[in-house]
């Protein structure tokens, strides 16, 4: 697949650009001899090779979750799409449509078809949804096995069951994004070909603009493709290799120089101690270096199994603190130890904390850490951590984090609780369900929902600042746990914790804590809750946080996304919150929506996004909360990118069916009221000193609307905000034009709307407006409508999406004509190259 569609990719592209390596990461229970895995790891893949989504079945596909011209996040091919021909047929040589969800992934561009709108009116005629209207074919509506010809509606539209069938031969070359399957296919719509008025989802998203302009101008590779010279010479076949990971080996490098003094070294003990007992997987090893003036090695590699071990950890674990900060001291000896299972640290795990700048020369010794080959997680634990934790993270693909030493933040716990495995099984996961601090005088009180996918491992731990409170933890039955039970509660006054861990599966449903400040004066406590999946076979509900631009000069605003999900299902409906934190002492909470507007690039699709605009200078920490209340969780039903499934083709004159695509029925599951809380890498804003941060105009409307009533035209929209999506416009400008070309080039010279009535509403709000356009709108008239906003400031956002619509007063109907007696036949980059990192789980 991969090696045909380098050829593909390289013809479509001019002779740029092709495939020159390949890693397949395969699962730790494959058997076999495989070359160990570097950095690679499941979640970074490109493509993931899994069974199926269970709402789309074996359809390939594209998670795209941003906007035009950026990068997704991944490709997703099932083995029975992989290995079985019955559908090759319908979707084409597999090398094609690797090509199109590539272009998906890489360069941001979406499908030139609309399932939900095949067909439009222009001209006073109806069209395919499509790029290039050059493909010929015919229009027939399929009922068990006999065709006829299509109805058509009041609108003039095909009725829902009608569906376009392609010649099999064609004369055009366009276009991979339209229609893979075409033998004569082998380009992507270009500016000569492309057609700005079908409502696809290539012009609603990227303005009109035809795919290969977006990959050559607007993509990561934009600039580079510009540079490259054709080859004169078929290109190298790609080079395959076979990567394995084995069980995860870790090693803490952790900081104990003067400065760990107090609060802080007791905070890393806490947050270790629950990464050791919580988080870290059965079959994993685990060694603690610690490092001031010099270095040691607390433990040798362990094996985590079972519960000694892990205690055995929590013991060695450091509570004093002196000297210097040696970095490369602790750097060089960890390794030491990544290195006493296989002479090698390539792939292993660094958790490296420290909380200030290094005495010894840290940068000479970053280049040594790159070519360890480990992958090094960084904190920075207060503000006066160095600067080059962040670098050091990103050169070896690891995570970096700011945390606050405040007990109140848990910033601590959680960055250690979002070190969990990544090899693709979410049932090994320990899962961080809530994570909450106050300043009590008295009660602490509050409910944890346990759903049904989550309840093994779980673990309500209590950190307190100064004495322990009195401790009740009621089950949804009844039953309560309080300080009392010494069987379930353990308490480590040294540390200052109390710990219930529930034996087996805790039951599902509202479990309400109460913790008495039994001093005199107000003191901090948190609660952090964990389990793991109830059952091997059922995946629990996870989330998965990221931002947009992890670094930021103020200039840009940035996008916070949160995707909630039960393995493919993404989860509809959620309650989901951002908290982000800057060591100076800033702090936003977004809530973050899926109604694909603003910076939301698809609605309900379980992706919950918001633009983050009040940017200041700091290191930024991120923190997501969702709750959804009760009642079936509901998933996205359509995908909302991957390659077309033709259902069938006209061939000399006959049509030819492929076999219908199999039915999927995804039902809602009732898995309960549930909490999840989630910690996202950390990113810094660093605004230059002669630079005011601007303020930002209404964000862009992407969901524009329209539809003929009559002689009035009907708008609706999402409201923006004042600054992007937050707070209230101060107006809107209304524009209309016959011609699509003077809306995108020329607004400003397009037929105004009277719109002083028209006061908008909050961000987020659903607008609707009706006005008579002032021309009588003629039987088959196409109308173009566009939308500006603008804030109290006079600044105004780009130019809505383009809303289209046909007027059309149905004549009477010719009498229908079928052939009831024919049978249908049932046809059972790196610049000029890239780099793909395949991972198989199924």
């Amino acid at each position: 697949m991969i090696t045909n569609g380098s050829e593909y990719l390289f013809q479509a592209l001019d002779n740029l650009v092709f495939f020159k390596e390949v890693k397949i990461l395969v699962p730790l229970n494959w058997r076999g001899t495989y070359e160990r895995a570097g950095r690679e790891t499941y979640d970074k893949a490109n493509v993931i090779i899994d069974y199926p989504n269970p709402a789309y079945g074996d359809e390939p596909y594209t998670k795209q979750m941003k906007g035009c011209g950026e990068e997704s996040e991944h490709v997703h091919f099932t083995p029975h799409f992989l290995l079985n021909d019955d559908h090759l047929n319908a979707y084409g040589p597999r090398g094609k449509v690797f090509v199109h969800e590539w272009a998906h992934l890489r360069w941001g561009v979406f499908d030139e078809y609309n399932e939900k709108k095949p067909f439009y009116m222009s001209d006073n005629q109806v069209q395919e949804t499509r790029c290039i209207g050059e493909i010929t074919g015919r229009r027939y509506e399929v009922i068990k096995g006999k065709y006829r010809r299509c109805r058509y509606d009041e609108t003039g539209l095909p009725t829902k069951g009608c569906q376009f069938f392609p010649d099999r031969e064609q004369q055009t070359s366009a276009s991979i994004m339209y229609m893979q399957s075409l033998d004569s296919v082998t380009a992507f719509c270009s500016i000569m070909d492309h057609n700005p008025e079908a409502p696809n989802m290539q012009n609603e998203k990227c303005d009109n603009k035809d795919t290969r302009t977006v990959i050559f101008q607007d993509s990561v590779d934009s600039d580079t493709l510009w540079t490259l010279t054709p080859l004169q010479s078929s290109p190298p076949a790609p080079t395959f290799s076979v990567i394995q990971r084995q069980h995860r080996v870790l090693c803490l490098i952790l900081d104990v120089s003067g400065s760990m003094q107090g609060e802080r070294i007791l905070r890393l003990h806490q947050a270790a101690t629950i990464f050791l007992r919580e988080i870290v997987e059965e079959g994993a090893y685990v060694g603690i270096v610690k490092f001031s003036t010099s270095a040691d090695i607390i433990s040798s590699l362990t094996e985590i199994n079972g519960s000694a071990p892990r205690n055995s950890l929590i013991r060695k674990l450091p509570r004093t603190a002196s000297g210097t900060t040696n970095m490369c001291t602790g750097l060089r000896l960890g390794f030491q130890v990544l290195q006493q299972d296989d002479q090698s640290a390539v792939g292993d795990d660094v958790i490296f904390l420290t909380d200030g700048e290094a005495t010894d020369d840290i940068q000479g010794c970053l280049q040594s850490a790159v070519d360890s080959g480990a992958i090094i997680h960084t904190i920075a634990l207060g503000p006066e951590g160095s600067d080059v934790l962040e670098t050091m993270a990103n050169l070896t693909d690891g995570k970096f984090f700011f945390v606050d030493q405040s007990l109140l933040s848990n910033q601590l716990v959680d960055a250690f609780s979002s070190f969990t495995i990544s090899d693709g099984d979410p049932t090994k996961q320990t899962i961080q369900l809530v994570s909450t601090g106050r300043i009590i005088n008295d009660w602490f009180n509050g409910t944890v929902h346990i759903d049904r996918t989550v309840g093994n491992s779980t673990t309500f731990t209590i950190i307190y600042e100064r004495s322990a409170p009195a401790v009740y933890i009621q089950t949804p039955s009844g039953s309560v746990y309080d300080q009392n039970d010494q069987t379930h509660i353990s308490r480590n006054t040294a540390t200052k914790t109390i710990a219930l861990n529930i034996l087996g599966t805790a039951e599902p449903g509202d479990w309400k804590y109460s913790f008495l400040n039994r001093e005199s004066t107000a003191q901090t406590m948190t609660l952090t809750v964990t389990s793991r999946a109830a059952r091997d076979d059922v995946p629990p509900i996870l989330v998965k946080t990221d931002i947009k631009k992890p670094t930021s000069d103020g200039s840009q605003p940035m996008v916070v996304y949160a995707e909630v999900s039960q393995n493919y299902l993404r989860v509809l409906g959620a309650k989901v919150m951002a908290t982000l934190e800057s060591d100076t002492g800033h702090s936003e909470n977004l809530y973050l929506l899926d109604n694909g507007s603003g910076a939301d690039t698809f609605k309900d699709d379980g992706i919950y996004s918001r633009y983050f605009t009040k940017v200041q200078n700091g290191r930024y920490s991120l923190k997501v909360q969702v709750i959804h209340q009760g009642g079936a969780v509901s998933s996205a039903p359509n995908r909302n990118t991957g390659a077309l499934y033709v259902p069938g083709y006209i061939v000399d004159g006959e049509l030819q069916l492929n076999p219908e695509k199999p039915p999927v029925n995804v039902q809602s599951a009732d898995v309960g009221s549930f909490t999840r809380t989630v910690t996202g890498e950390s990113f810094v804003v660093s605004v230059p000193p002669s630079v005011t941060p601007p303020n930002f105009p209404p964000n862009k409307i992407t969901d524009l609307s329209a539809e003929i009533q009559g002689d009035t035209v009907l708008l609706n929209w999402t409201a923006p905000g004042e600054e992007f999506d937050e707070g209230t416009a101060e107006s809107y400008e209304i524009r209309w034009s016959e011609q699509l070309e003077i809306l995108q080039k020329n607004f400003s010279d397009a037929n105004p709307v009277n719109t002083s009535a028209l006061q908008p509403q909050e961000a987020g709000s659903d607008e609707q407006f009706s006005f008579l356009p002032g021309v009588t709108i003629q039987n088959g008239s196409t109308l173009f409508f566009a939308v500006r906003s603008e804030d109290k400031e006079a600044m105004k956002s780009e130019v809505s999406n383009i809303a289209r619509v046909t007027k059309f007063v149905p004549t009477p109907r010719q009498p229908e004509i079928s052939n009831p007696g024919l049978n249908l036949t049932a046809i059972v980059v790196s610049v000029c190259v890239v780099i793909i990192m395949v991972c198989c789980i199924a």
